[in-house]
């Protein structure tokens, strides 16, 4: 156990003697300071870097927002992979090694299979799409049975930007997909996706993704505008096509600690997380129109506008449908029951 469990450990502990003592007070007020008055501290990691908007507007704003409330809670951020790589992440929540994190679905179901449809192909129209159906009864079934499958709570979710196809020829329409060996993550949901999409996928690590599309081992590569950005994209594919065929979405998970909080310290981290879900969508959109535009006036890039995006939803709703398994299914159908 390291020290800061340690730490915890014990502040729960001096915690319990006087609330047994006591026998007026209700169960969720119990640990909401310790007898030394010490905050428990909580972890909060993150694979991105601090210039990306899940940093500087999602992780920095929890932080921020939870030291301002004042109830007990300090939270310390990891970014850039500093405490393992997503798998591994996931593990160490689910262990209470550490305490919250920022996950994609895709990820995640690798541990309960159904969550993962939160990033399937035209899942969701847009983030304020996301935002309904994460405060709708619909959402309750698959993040209940997340949290009872793993022991890990889904506080909320939010949307990173849209994903979009980069290539040597614009994408218009699906048929445009075919003969291109198309870079997809290699997770079963980002798969089944290429499939909907009508194009045949090649697994590539996201580290290599530049030198696979230099050297032409893969045609063309999908990702949200702030990662084609930070891995300069331009420099090896000449277009852009504005597909918008997948929200990447990002959900905010705690794991056991979450049980260790009394409700006012709950109260706290989940307005921290639903203020960081609202800046972090703000600043994703302000981020791609600034990048766009910046694009669009400097020439790196011919931006394909005229996408027939109505053609690549119908295709990719009806191959769910027909594919997905029944408990996923049900998430999908879920998820746009609660669209506009």
């Amino acid at each position: 156990m390291n020290a800061r469990r340690s730490k915890r450990a014990l502040w729960i502990a001096t915690a319990a003697i006087p609330a047994m003592l006591l026998t007026g007070c209700s169960g969720d007020d119990a640990g909401a300071e310790g007898g030394d008055g010490a905050a428990i501290e909580l972890t909060l990691a993150h694979s991105y870097t601090e210039d990306q908007p899940q940093h500087r507007c999602g992780a920095q704003v929890i932080a921020d927002e939870v030291a301002a409330a004042d109830v007990g809670l300090d939270v310390e951020i990891f970014s850039s992979s500093q405490l393992g790589g997503d798998a591994d992440r996931i593990a160490s929540v689910a262990s209470g090694d550490i305490d919250i994190d920022i996950q994609g679905a895709s990820a995640l179901g690798a541990l309960y299979e159904p969550i993962s449809v939160l990033d399937a192909a035209y899942a969701f129209d847009d983030a304020e799409h996301l935002a309904a159906f994460m405060a709708s009864d619909e959402a309750k079934p698959v993040l209940e049975a997340f949290e009872e499958q793993t022991g890990v709570h889904v506080i909320d979710a939010w949307s990173a930007g849209a994903r979009q196809f980069t290539a040597n020829k614009a994408i218009r329409e699906p048929a445009d997909l075919e003969g291109l060996r198309v870079r997809f993550p290699g997770s079963p949901q980002f798969l089944i996706n290429a499939k909907a999409l009508g194009a045949a996928a090649t697994e590539v690590a996201y580290e290599e993704l530049y030198l696979a599309l230099q050297q032409g081992t893969a045609d063309g590569q999908e990702n949200p505008i702030t990662n084609i950005d930070s891995q300069n994209l331009a420099e090896v594919q000449d277009y852009l096509s504005l597909t918008s065929h997948q929200l990447n979405t990002n959900l905010l998970i705690v794991g056991p600690v979450w049980n260790e909080l009394n409700g006012e310290q709950q109260d706290a981290l989940s307005a921290a997380v639903e203020t960081a879900v609202a800046e972090v969508t703000s600043c994703v959109e302000e981020d791609e129109a600034a990048k766009l535009d910046e694009w669009r006036a400097g020439g790196e890039w011919e931006i394909v506008d005229d996408v027939d995006v109505d053609a690549f939803r119908e295709q990719a709703v009806a191959y769910l449908e027909e594919n997905l398994d029944d408990d996923s299914l049900e998430v999908f159908q879920a998820i746009r029951t609660t669209a506009n």
